[in-house]
């Protein structure tokens, strides 16, 4: 009986253990818990190699407590940092990688900011339209490497590396430019490709790439030739079901199109005003559900917002200012059994140089020191002094602008001689000086006041051509009125005020309709002043005819001025720089210095006037 009971009792035992080694295989397994995903972006890096000085987190910060910020040598540590707090990361852009560079960059087609970019560990980053500046082939050349060819030839400011330590021939791109809706016309296929993948812990993300549609309206034509860009949100939305197909529910955008915040603060983790009636919330407005976050560009402003898309869910929409002074921290929380970002969350960083938390890259470091050597022959000549800071900022709310004052007339003293010209007039496009205009301190070197060749190019970097044409005074009345969004075929989203040369002015009033928004416009030339367009808006003389001049981008309808068009008797010109290298010689020791505001044409008044208003107009807006 006892062995009996005691046999039950093990058999019992054994039973049991086998139902409840059974129990367990049947129970379903616990789920994957969810895990982040660091995205780290930035935008219009532009080939600042060097620091572009300092940046604030706000302009609530004083200037003096603002440290110097960027560098590809710092850019790379705060990568690195922010690398180092999760193993699950992505390094992201969002276009105007190249074009419009320093002079350490553009002498060596861009070459460089595309080898920093590699040290720095970028994955995949849209197109910007500046990406087209050279146009399609030499971009496809950054992506893919090789040397620039110049009349059948290696050019010998190409393929440097042997001088700085990098790969030759070039090593071209070892991240992915992306674009989505840039399709050549000859094939109907993307340029280059649509999205890139990362695998993170099994789950794929994909990372959509775009460019501004607009691109063509601020790209020379050769630029953008044979390229088709199409609307952004309808690339993107028609795209979801291929992704959905691959399995792929984590979508985050990378575009090159972005908005301002209002107010003032211009905080870089702020969004006042909720980018409001700029591009970028019109795109956002209109995405799929499936994407999940957008990494923005190409205003050179920062600022974290969360946009409604489409279904009316807010998702992150980030920018991180230009030229490396930012980055952005963006981390993702993905849910492994659906395979989708259940919360986000993004941090606007600045990249410190002062931060004794952050090592510089010292191979970046290194590299961009052995281009400042190639390049500082050429860039430390100077080439003339200024008596104060001419900076690219709008001096008042009517958008003058000192740097472009400058640049305008440089361009009207190289093209009024006969022969060369006979131009009367000249307008300088505000996107075109570029940051910071012309510097009067100087930290080191040539001495304050004096103005080297590397600072002028990097003021006015793209080497367009001077064009002088001739139009009519009907003409520059409809271009004047053709600056503003939405009139006479500008962008709708786009407010864009030209700098005139010395003696010419004009009054504009911004509460006025399009086509009645310009007056009193004036030119004097010596001791005699004309009407152009008298103080009711009333064209004199609309068949009249005068020689101005502008550079051939403008001269091609950029910037949305088609009326520029209509110019006849087209005369190319000097290269942009070239013209303001010659100017600036009038003002090189021991001539005077170049002072702002004392050409005896603007008889001590700005060129441009304005009735009302608080500050100068930008993207859509037309009276603030």
């Amino acid at each position: 009986m006892e062995m009996s009971t005691m046999s039950a009792c093990l058999a019992a035992l054994a039973l049991a253990t086998v139902v409840a080694c059974g129990g367990d295989d049947d129970a379903p397994p616990a789920p994957a818990p969810a895990f982040q995903v660091k995205v780290i972006g930035f935008n219009d890096y532009h080939g600042n190699l060097q620091s572009p000085g300092s940046f604030g987190t706000s302009t609530a910060v004083p200037s003096a407590q603002r440290p110097a910020v960027g560098g590809a040598e710092y850019l790379a540590g705060h990568v690195a940092k922010l690398k180092a707090q999760n193993p699950n990361h992505v390094v992201v852009g969002a276009g105007d990688l190249v074009g419009a560079t320093p002079l350490i960059s553009s002498l060596f087609f861009d070459e460089p900011s595309v080898e920093t970019l590699n040290r720095i560990g970028l994955e995949f980053s849209s197109v910007g339209n500046h990406e087209f500046d050279k146009g399609a082939a030499e971009l496809l050349r950054l992506q893919n490497g090789g040397c620039k060819q110049t009349a059948g030839a290696n050019d010998p400011n190409s393929c440097r590396g042997a001088a700085v330590g990098t790969p030759v021939p070039f090593e071209g791109a070892k991240f992915k430019w992306l674009s989505a809706n840039v399709v050549s016309t000859a094939t109907g296929q993307p340029l280059l490709p649509a999205f890139g993948v990362k695998r993170i812990n099994g789950v794929d993300i994909a990372f959509v790439g775009m460019t501004l549609r607009a691109t063509p309206t601020i790209v020379t034509p050769s630029g953008v030739a044979g390229l088709e860009f199409r609307e952004e949100a309808a690339t993107v939305n028609a795209l979801v079901p291929t992704l959905k197909a691959q399995g792929i529910e984590a979508v985050v955008v990378l575009i090159h199109e972005g908005g301002f915040q209002t107010g003032s603060l211009a905080d870089i983790n702020q969004c006042e005003g909720q980018l409001a009636g700029s591009a970028i919330a019109a795109i956002v407005g209109r995405l799929d559900n499936a994407v999940d976050a957008v990494v923005s560009g190409h205003t050179h402003s920062a600022y974290n917002c969360r946009l409604p898309n489409a279904s009316g869910r807010a998702i992150p929409v980030t920018s991180s200012s230009a030229f490396g002074r930012v980055v952005t921290d963006l981390d993702l929380t993905i849910d492994p059994a659906t395979r989708d970002v259940t919360a986000a969350a993004a941090t606007n960083r600045l990249v410190d140089r002062t931060d004794t938390t952050v090592t510089p890259n010292a191979q970046v470091q290194a590299l961009v020191a052995a281009y400042g050597n190639l390049v500082s022959p050429i860039a430390n000549q100077v080439i003339g002094s200024i008596t104060a800071e001419l900076p690219n900022s709008n001096a008042d709310a009517a958008c003058n602008m000192l740097a472009g004052n400058l640049i305008a007339d440089a361009q009207l003293a190289a093209t009024a001689p006969a022969g060369f010209g006979d131009a009367v007039i000249a307008f300088m496009n505000r996107g075109g000086v570029r940051t910071p205009g012309f510097t009067f301190a100087q930290s080191v070197g040539e001495g304050d006041g004096n103005v080297t060749y590397g600072e002028a190019f990097t003021t006015q970097p793209f080497g367009n051509s001077l064009v002088t044409l001739t139009l009519t005074t009907q003409d520059l009345k409809n271009v004047l009125e053709q600056q503003f969004a939405g009139c006479r075929g500008q962008s709708a989203t786009a407010t864009r005020i030209m700098l005139p040369s010395k003696g010419f002015k004009y009054t504009w009033d911004g509460a006025q309709a399009c086509d009645a928004r310009i007056r009193n416009v004036t030119l004097t030339r010596g001791a005699t002043t004309e009407t152009l367009v008298d103080a009711a808006g009333v064209v004199q003389m609309p068949t009249r005819t005068w020689r101005v001049t502008v550079n051939n981008f403008m001269a091609d309808g950029g910037d949305g001025y088609t009326s520029f068009l209509n110019g006849t008797n087209r005369l190319g010109g000097a290269q942009d720089i070239d013209a303001l290298v010659a100017y600036m010689a009038r003002y090189k020791a021991p001539a005077p210095a170049y002072a702002p505001g004392t050409e005896a044409e603007d008889a001590g008044s700005a060129r441009i006037q304005r009735v009302g208003g608080s500050s100068c107009p930008g993207g859509a807006a037309t009276n603030p």
